[in-house]
């Protein structure tokens, strides 16, 4: 008889949650690496602005063009403000995710290894079984000499 867990459709539900949490871990880090990305292109937009600012500065310039350089500025650190609270957002989320997803790995792997301690008896009753169907055996034609 092959071993049987009985508690195999509970181990299938623990495994699909335990994949559902880290689906939902990694999708919150790749939206956190994209938020990141717009970050360093706002830092970029910023440094870009500066340094536009500066260049044109040495040259006699309009109030409205110096105008517009802070208020591509002004835009751009507003942006980057609003990015980074997201992200701020983000991580507080994915700290709850991680503790979510580490309570569906323990529940899974508690249930591997109960299914793994039951084949282990199962595989050493069946060893024993054989060995004392061998013994009898032996016995068997012991008696018969």
């Amino acid at each position: 008889m092959a071993f049987r867990f009985p508690l195999a459709s509970v181990l299938r539900v623990r495994e699909i949650l335990e994949q559902r949490e880290e689906r939902a871990l990694q999708q919150i880090q790749m939206e956190m690496a994209r938020i990141s990305h717009q970050i360093e292109e706002q830092t970029a937009v910023i440094a870009g602005v500066y340094d536009a600012q500066a260049e044109a500065l040495r040259q006699p310039i309009s109030a409205g063009v110096l105008h517009s350089f802070q208020w591509e500025e002004q835009k751009a650190i507003e942006r980057r403000k609003v990015l980074l609270a997201a992200l701020q957002t983000l991580e507080q989320k994915r700290e709850k995710q991680i503790k979510i997803y580490q309570v569906a790995h323990r529940n899974h792997e508690a249930l591997i290894s109960m299914k793994k301690a039951q084949r282990n008896a199962y595989e050493l009753e069946q060893a024993r079984a054989q060995q004392k169907s061998l013994d009898d055996l032996f016995i068997a034609r012991r008696q018969r000499i």
